[in-house]
């Protein structure tokens, strides 16, 4: 069994699987626009790491210049609850303040 930790940890991984996920295909340059702060180089590693552990799939389009999208897998989509979790989590631990 994988180390689920090296299959989605690091600061990155979880930010692309859930925007893949929850909102879908996206493009390569999409993906940059939504993550704040993540750099070409390592993003395009950590899509490739995330692809070859079989959660990402990419598609290549033959055009000039070529365009590249990015789907979560069903494997990937298996992860969805555990998101869920995550979040619920988050919500109950830092509730709204009050104005």
């Amino acid at each position: 069994m994988p180390d689920i930790a090296k299959l989605i940890g690091g600061k990155w991984k979880l930010i692309i699987l859930q925007i893949l996920v929850f909102r879908g295909m996206k493009r390569f340059n999409e993906l940059r626009r939504m993550i704040d702060g993540v750099t070409q180089t390592m993003l395009t590693k950590q899509l490739r790491a995330l692809e070859a552990d079989g959660l990402v799939e990419r598609k290549i389009y033959p055009e000039v210049p070529p365009r590249v999208e990015y789907t979560a897998t069903k494997r990937a989509h298996e992860l969805q609850e555990m998101f869920m979790a995550m979040h619920d989590w988050w919500v109950k631990e830092n509730p709204p303040q009050k104005k």
